[in-house]
């Protein structure tokens, strides 16, 4: 049976629209199976960022990509690392994945008011694009990678089922509301 292609098609942009939205699913999807216990806990004898400070440095850095490539986007308030809430990070990603979704689709439907991509002020500027979209979701990827292994090193391992949850796309991809991968 011959393979069906995957070259970019004129849903291409939806595509990675939802692509950034299952991503969020994926963060939220940590927080809810992440033992509350390993929130704030820290390694002893390194000196590691706290999984507290790894999902506020994910939503601040959202920010900045929202301050510095869509400054007319209302950006939401920032976390403070040390005393933010798994509650309150919980909620503050998907404020912030809203406005990243909607910076996105600005982008994608080229309507010229995010035209560049921002990282940080002393990265050089890119084209917004698809560049930029796989860009943030290697960012989040990694960091939920870093968490997974620093509740696992803690002694708060996310149970096997919740690990292979994250590979059920599909099923994540429905919980967003769409129909699957494409």
């Amino acid at each position: 049976m011959p393979h069906k292609s995957t070259l970019p098609t004129a849903d291409y942009g939806q595509v990675l629209l939802e692509s950034f939205a299952v991503n969020e699913r994926l963060n939220q999807f940590v927080l809810e199976n992440l033992d509350p216990r390993a929130w704030q806990a820290k390694l002893s004898g390194l000196n590691v960022r706290t999984i507290a400070a790894i999902f506020t440095h994910m939503h601040n850095i959202r920010l900045k990509w929202l301050r510095l490539s869509a400054p007319h986007l209302k950006l939401p308030a920032q976390l403070n690392r040390t005393g933010c809430t798994q509650k309150q990070a919980r909620s503050a990603l998907a404020e912030s994945g809203r406005r990243c979704s909607e910076m996105l689709g600005e982008t994608i439907s080229c309507n010229g008011r995010v035209q560049q991509f921002r990282r940080d002020g002393w990265a050089r500027p890119w084209p917004a694009g698809t560049a930029m979209i796989v860009y943030m979701i290697s960012h989040e990827a990694h960091h939920r990678g870093q968490v997974c292994m620093l509740a696992h090193q803690l002694g708060f391992p996310i149970s096997m089922k919740a690990m292979s949850g994250m590979w059920t796309w599909e099923k994540l991809w429905r919980e967003c509301g769409f129909i699957g991968p494409r």
